[in-house]
């Protein structure tokens, strides 16, 4: 993937849902929802404050990250599916 995202944005590569219920009946899917967990794919250098200093980035590539419900850009690059947000539509950090 040759993504890199600017200032404090950060792509995410996004679960799908089980396809099979707990009953065991295989799910269509047009009816399966994203799960709000993705994996940090690629990170931006952080944001500039107003005295012009840059603000690190909290979240590295690698962590399994949970996101706000309609946050960020759907892209589709090599194939693959990707979300990007802004670092602050993260929600927290998987450990």
């Amino acid at each position: 993937m040759n993504l890199q995202p600017l200032a404090d944005r950060v792509v995410l590569k996004t679960k799908l849902t089980e396809t099979k219920t707990q009953s065991g009946l295989f799910m269509p899917e047009t009816s399966q929802e994203k799960s709000p967990e993705a994996t940090v794919v690629a990170v931006g250098p952080g944001a500039v404050s107003a005295n012009g200093t840059l603000i690190p980035m909290t979240v590295k590539v690698g962590d399994t990250v949970i996101y706000a419900d309609f946050a960020g850009k759907e892209i589709t690059a090599g194939g693959e599916s990707y979300l990007i947000v802004r670092e602050a539509d993260i929600l927290a950090i998987i450990k």
